[in-house]
């Protein structure tokens, strides 16, 4: 049973998959520890819910980034984190965090990964770029993470149509439901070693 470690910076729905996969058996695993870095993450709130360890490690309370990447690695090691799951998390992760979870940590990114991923490209800016520059398609993408920003292997895919009547917003919606089971199926298999 492998013990998760999931970093969010928003409301946490992917978070709550996970936890749901969990509890539903669908992953093996369970999520051992919930970190954020942002102090008011409705993500922090939903661990709590579910008796899951939410810790704040931010500018808040580690103004030197250099601090912070070290209270978060030592956070996951303390907590017994075998495979980490970034669920929405915009900050950058240290190349000690890398190195110490290489091949263990995974991120979910709303589009397809090459298209609209890198600096700059994260959340609605991500779906607000798809609608401007009117794309048939978007997606998910669930990939590994590496020293790069949305570099790492690529693991699963998949495409959503792109309407003409869609928003930003209600492209984020149908995006995020994609998002959901892609994350689930891809921590499932990193917890059972088939990734």
């Amino acid at each position: 049973m492998k013990r998760i470690g999931v970093l969010v910076s928003g409301g946490g729905t992917n978070l709550q998959a996970i936890i749901d996969g969990t509890l539903n058996g669908t992953i093996q695993g369970e999520v051992a520890l919930v970190v954020s870095n942002r102090k008011n993450a409705f993500g922090l709130e939903r661990a709590k819910k579910h008796g899951i360890p939410a810790l704040y490690i931010g500018k808040g309370n580690y103004p030197e980034q250099a601090d912070a990447d070290a209270a978060l690695l030592e956070a996951l090691e303390s907590h017994e984190v075998d495979v980490v799951v970034l669920a929405g998390y915009l900050n950058i992760l240290s190349p000690a965090m890398i190195a110490r979870y290489r091949n263990k940590i995974i991120n979910i990114h709303p589009s397809l990964i090459p298209a609209y991923s890198g600096m700059g490209y994260y959340g609605m800016k991500v779906h607000e770029a798809v609608i401007a520059n009117h794309e048939a398609y978007s997606g998910a993408t669930v990939h590994f993470v590496d020293e790069g920003t949305d570099t790492g292997e690529i693991i699963v895919q998949e495409r959503v149509r792109v309407s003409e009547e869609d928003t930003p917003e209600t492209l984020a919606k149908k995006v995020l439901v994609v998002e959901h089971r892609l994350l689930v199926e891809s921590t499932a298999k990193l917890c059972s070693g088939n990734l």
